[in-house]
């Protein structure tokens, strides 16, 4: 697999197109940071890590209502954006994930701590 993210989006989106309130997803810690970021911000009901198999699986509580998904920064095309650039989904009813320096945050957060960094993905 080559891009962990993407597989990551594909498989909430998946999930919720078969109607399933819960979908397992392999762990990694950047997945499990864009997962505690969607958390608070509303986007998913609950996020566990569940230990009990041979790997790590990580457990997302997937809300009612649909998610638009979209990945912006792909392997092949990495994006990036200063702090004031960075432009509001929706809005400002979406959010976009930005890798930072000082780790994995809103756009909102961003352009408040005046850091800017590489878009990961947009949710809606």
């Amino acid at each position: 697999m080559t891009d962990p993210i993407a597989d990551f989006l594909t498989r909430i989106r998946n999930a919720q197109m078969a109607s399933n309130a819960t979908v397992q997803i392999p762990h990694s810690n950047e997945k499990e940071a864009i997962a505690n970021v969607m958390l608070k911000n509303k986007f998913l009901k609950s996020v566990s890590v569940d230990t009990s198999g041979k790997f790590k699986q990580l457990a997302l509580e997937l809300p009612e209502r649909k998610l638009s998904l979209k990945r912006v920064s792909k392997p092949g095309q990495r994006i990036y954006s200063a702090a004031a650039d960075i432009r509001k989904v929706e809005n400002g009813f979406g959010i976009v994930v930005v890798s930072t320096s000082k780790g994995l945050m809103t756009g909102y957060e961003a352009r408040q701590q005046e850091v800017g960094g590489e878009l990961l993905c947009e949710i809606s």
